[in-house]
């Protein structure tokens, strides 16, 4: 049985937005985006559509390609550089309008689901606001180092668009490794960058998260925030239980299977009761860990260059045995022949 077509990726989609966002990135290098967004099955007309998305991982992909167009290797800083606050939808324009550079960075942060969904989890602000923390697609490769990139760079450039201040960021954490650009990133920031911390983060400067917003507006602040709180609703309200159950699964897969009893906590409710539930929705917990991993392992074949052993982990299976296992029942192949066949059928569609 071949794996068939998926109606959402599990790892995570993006608006178009931030497709153009690359576009004007890329023109800004003195290079012309036409051929990589035809490359990706895109155009410009299709970076007009803002309810349109693409997987986080074809994302990933077209920032590689746009770093070997450009030929630069921290684009993802270029892109945040020319991030303005309306490339984040509804979230953005409401964000500008809040009172303080800590309700703007935090209300743009709440409000992230709306433009952007990743499996890892959502990206949340501590310390009232003062530090940002943003999750990211594991194993780290080529791939999805510029995505980090470029989501922290925007979060430094909104500060400053709204603030009207450069020195915005006191500390920046990264996970992935450095990659021997530090000096770079360090001068883009203005501050002290870590890589190879434990999460992606920035720390406001002292005194930017109580600073006035340049474009604070109380009136339309309270308009848009609650138009964003609404159409967040709507997206929540759509989910079934089981959807609420595979949407918290895969970060909690990686090592090993989470309980019924973890994920009932994480919900609200006793485990009995999340049991019944899904019952009533004529399915089971094991059947949606089982679903979980089915549609994962099918992205991160497919869409990322993840070793086996890799995959086995991420998915929360014993060993790569486990995994291969698991794959052949559900697709009667096994996964290197898979992403063998599918980079075949990829490489004569022009995708790379």
């Amino acid at each position: 049985m071949r794996p068939t077509a998926r109606h959402k990726n599990l790892l995570g989609d993006i608006s178009v937005l931030y497709v153009a966002v690359m576009a004007r990135a890329i023109r800004a290098e003195g290079a012309d985006p036409a051929e990589l967004l035809g490359r990706f099955g895109l155009d410009e007309q299709a970076l007009s559509e803002p309810e349109a998305r693409i997987s986080i991982p074809r994302f990933m992909r077209m920032g590689q390609a746009a770093i070997a167009l450009t030929g630069n290797p921290a684009f993802g800083l270029t892109m945040g550089q020319l991030s303005r606050p309306v490339d984040a939808g509804m979230a953005g324009l409401a964000a500008q309008c809040a009172p303080t550079g800590g309700e703007a960075i935090s209300t743009l942060i709440h409000f992230a689901l709306l433009t952007s969904r990743n499996s890892r989890g959502v990206p949340w602000t501590t310390n009232s606001g003062r530090e940002a923390h943003f999750y990211s697609i594991r194993p780290y490769n080529v791939f999805n180092f510029f995505v980090v990139d470029s989501v922290l760079a925007a979060w430094a450039q909104f500060l400053r668009t709204i603030t009207g201040h450069y020195r915005v960021i006191e500390r920046v954490t990264i996970e992935y490794p450095s990659q021997g650009h530090d000096d770079v990133f360090e001068q883009w920031f203005g501050c002290p960058v870590r890589f190879g911390a434990e999460g992606n983060s920035l720390r406001l400067a002292p005194g930017i998260r109580e600073a006035g917003s340049l474009h604070a507006q109380a009136a339309m602040y309270e308009k848009l925030d609650g138009e964003c709180q609404r159409d967040l609703l709507r997206i929540r309200a759509g989910w079934s239980t089981g959807d609420r159950v595979k949407d918290l699964l895969p970060p909690l897969l990686q090592g090993g299977t989470p309980t019924l009893a973890a994920i009932a906590e994480k919900l609200g409710v006793a485990p009995w009761t999340l049991q019944r539930q899904l019952a009533d929705e004529r399915t089971g917990f094991r059947e949606l860990v089982d679903e979980t991993r089915r549609g994962l392992a099918l992205e991160y074949i497919r869409e990322t260059r993840a070793s086996l052993s890799e995959i086995a982990w991420l998915l929360g299976f014993a060993n790569p045995a486990a995994f291969h296992k698991a794959w052949r029942r559900w697709f009667e192949t096994s996964p290197g022949e898979h992403r063998k066949q599918y980079l075949v059928e990829q490489a004569g569609k022009g995708i790379r």
